[in-house]
């Protein structure tokens, strides 16, 4: 077992003991820790992790949203931390309902801005607290939020420049699609291919 390794078991093994109930789960998968907190007790571990001198996870990397249609706690978001004292890496998750609010951790980590604004625009979680929660990768007028599993595929509006109005312009999505006959021809073999049927004649 190398040093690192056995490093990331010790630490698991002193926030389990440090966190108690308030872990619901953890695992150790190639020398990156992962641990789900309870809601309640999130903030406050995010704190523990960046300042306990064990811990020093003072950059994060990102943060992500995850869609669970079928679990009653619909999303989870999952911070992503490193550690340069230490050369360790963390993941920590939180569950949440849906429109449940999760205190946001740009006070700690001012990077987490974005990545927050890019998980409510995308899922629709807030972060409580936040000091610009708005959209970030969608229009200003768009409805819903994209990448929840519910969310069709088209989208609901499809966006395009009326030369007439001279304007972008909303419409309702139209996807009609004109009769083709397909002559399933070979792409390799060209046109020129016989086609079974000819070959039956």
């Amino acid at each position: 077992m190398n040093s690192k390794n056995s490093h990331s078991q010790n630490l698991l093994a002193y926030l389990i003991e440090n966190w108690g109930q308030n872990i619901l789960e953890s695992s150790l998968d190639k020398n990156d820790i992962s641990v789900r907190v309870r809601v309640e007790s999130f903030l406050s571990s995010v704190v523990f992790l960046k300042e306990n001198p064990n811990c020093l996870f003072q950059s994060l990397m990102d943060i992500a949203g995850v869609d669970y249609p079928e679990r009653e706690r619909r999303f989870d978001v999952v911070y992503h931390f490193l550690s340069l004292k230490h050369n360790l890496r963390f993941r920590l998750k939180v569950g949440a309902f849906e429109n449940e609010i999760i205190p946001s951790v740009t006070e700690f980590y001012p990077s987490a801005n974005w990545l927050e604004r890019e998980v409510w625009d995308l899922f629709g979680i807030p972060f409580g607290g936040h000091p610009d929660l708005r959209r970030l990768l969608t229009d200003y007028g768009f409805e819903n939020h994209p990448l929840r599993k519910d969310f069709p595929l088209t989208g609901f509006l499809e966006v395009r420049y009326d030369e007439e109005q001279k304007r972008v312009v909303y419409e309702p999505v139209k996807l009609d699609q004109a009769y083709r006959d397909f002559d399933f021809l070979s792409p390799w073999e060209g046109p020129l291919a016989p086609l079974e049927q000819e070959k039956k004649d």
